[in-house]
């Protein structure tokens, strides 16, 4: 069983177009859900996210360029990268199709090679865009992890007390536990206890104690 190759969410209101790009992009390996207008598309999308969206631009009740901005203003959709596919080849319309968050833009009637090309084009960016996020996030995750102390820090010659970086004087184990992730447990070392402590320093020392 062949693995897709992309999930497509191809938009028009027009039966015959719809027809053609799914039988075009299903021989080539992806997975196509046709929609006949934005509003089916939006619910589509939400219920599950497209690698890619093929949208036309004149459509009743929702035109191209609401259905794209409306994709643009929902968190959940926004990263999702649509390719504007319309009879209209006026540079004054590719410009707005851009402004509203398009892509690219593919006139009709398309070339079958050029709609390949740029599907496959936006599909391999997206993931890839996808997978640099993937790992950025790793790789902060890890400098979390690896949080260190570095340069020379200040610390008070008599209580200790360290000063950060806006002045301010911290307890020894705050300041690391916030540098470090470093946790503490307190007790008294032998010294501090003959100082301190010299009635329970001199009681174990003394033999049979």
């Amino acid at each position: 069983m062949s693995i897709p190759r992309g999930d497509i969410l191809v938009v028009d209101d027009t039966k015959e177009n719809l027809s053609v790009l799914v039988e075009t992009l299903g021989k080539e390996g992806y997975t196509v859900r046709p929609a006949l207008s934005g509003k089916i598309a939006l619910t589509a999308a939400q219920k599950q996210l497209p690698d890619l969206v093929l949208l036309d631009i004149i459509m009743p009740d929702m035109g191209g360029y609401q259905v794209c901005e409306a994709f643009k203003s929902d968190p959940l959709l926004k990263e999702i990268p649509i390719i504007f596919i319309s009879a209209l080849s006026d540079v004054t319309d590719k410009v707005k199709g851009f402004s509203a968050g398009g892509v690219d833009y593919i006139c009709k009637p398309f070339h079958t090679e050029e709609l390949l090309a740029r599907v496959e084009t936006h599909i391999s960016l997206r993931r890839l865009k996808k997978d640099l996020e993937a790992r950025n996030k790793k790789l902060q995750l890890a400098l979390d992890e690896i949080k260190t102390l570095r340069g020379i820090i200040p610390i008070c010659a008599h209580c200790k007390k360290i000063r950060d970086d806006q002045g301010y004087w911290e307890q020894l184990e705050t300041y690391l536990h916030e540098h470090s992730h470093a946790k503490f447990s307190h007790g008294i070392c032998p010294e501090c206890i003959k100082t301190h402590y010299p009635e329970i320093h001199d009681k174990a020392d003394k033999p049979g104690t």
